[in-house]
């Protein structure tokens, strides 16, 4: 497969990821208000709606050459100020019966796995772009 190839899927991945799951951020706000850290100074609801409306702009701006690698650089930094929420799940399980911990856990994973694609995927990595990257490298 080629790295442009490889490149879309990826990118049709974290599209997919960020655009549904922004939507559920309104369809579902209660679960994920549910899930937002104790200790975390904000309220809950209001970080659930402003983390989907970035999350469907995200999905939406790395569809657009123009801005994909601001719109991925975004989506990785809104997945890393989201850990703590997943982390949370994964450390109190018992807050959260109906998931299995193991399940917790694994999302975990998948989070690192989803930061290296939103990374990977949404790099310039056209000829003009690696012209520049070696002449800025060299210099």
């Amino acid at each position: 497969m080629s790295p442009l190839l490889l490149q879309r899927i990826g990118l049709g991945i974290v599209f997919a990821w960020f655009f549904f799951g922004g939507i559920g951020h309104f369809a579902a706000t209660g679960f994920f208000a549910g899930i937002v850290p104790p200790w975390i100074p904000v309220d809950a609801r209001l970080l659930v709606y402003v983390s989907g409306v970035f999350e469907l702009l995200g999905a939406i701006g790395i569809l657009i050459p123009s801005v994909r690698q601001w719109a991925g650089n975004g989506l990785f930094l809104l997945t890393l100020c989201v850990t703590p929420a997943n982390l949370h799940m994964a450390l109190n399980p018992e807050l959260f019966p109906g998931f299995p911990p193991v399940l917790l856990w694994l999302r975990m994973v998948i989070q690192v796995a989803l930061l290296a694609c939103i990374w990977w995927s949404t790099r310039d990595r056209s000829p003009a772009a690696a012209t520049a990257y070696a002449s800025n490298s060299a210099a």
